[in-house]
């Protein structure tokens, strides 16, 4: 496994919000990926719909809150919630601790963005997402807080 605990390295890819990929597509043959998230409070994801992968979401500790398709909800620790592909869904952080998570892809491949991300850059975000096949539908679930 190329994520073990030797060389295993969390990546910044928001102010609020650290992951790392513990299992990525390559090590399972594009099959899936496994990524820990964790989300300080004022933390969220844009709106966005993944027409490859269907995702699963465990919640560790914390709390967040969901949106998918139109209902919005809260996931306490020990929760999951799984999101398919060709569904609007987003994340966030409003509570006053952090939330950590794993996020379960399948396929796997969209975890690469990460990586993107965490370097920084000009990299084009809208551009990264589309070729991944993933659309940003709304701006993130905090906007205007």
């Amino acid at each position: 496994m190329s994520n073990g605990p030797d060389n295993a390295e969390w990546l910044q890819t928001r102010p609020g919000e650290r992951c790392l990929i513990r299992t990525s597509a390559a090590d399972t043959n594009g099959a899936f990926s496994v990524v820990e998230i964790i989300s300080q409070p004022g933390d969220g994801t844009p709106v966005h719909i993944h027409r490859n992968e269907d995702e699963h979401f465990i919640i560790l500790e914390g709390t967040a809150r969901f949106l998918y398709g139109d209902k919005t909800f809260d996931v306490a620790a020990g929760s999951s919630v799984s999101a398919s592909k060709d569904i609007p869904h987003a994340w966030c952080n409003p509570f006053g601790s952090p939330f950590r998570m794993l996020a379960i892809a399948s396929p796997g491949g969209c975890e690469e963005a990460l990586r993107v991300i965490a370097e920084g850059g000009d990299t084009d975000l809208l551009a990264l997402a589309k070729s991944l096949q993933i659309e940003v539908v709304g701006p993130p679930m905090l906007a205007g807080r």
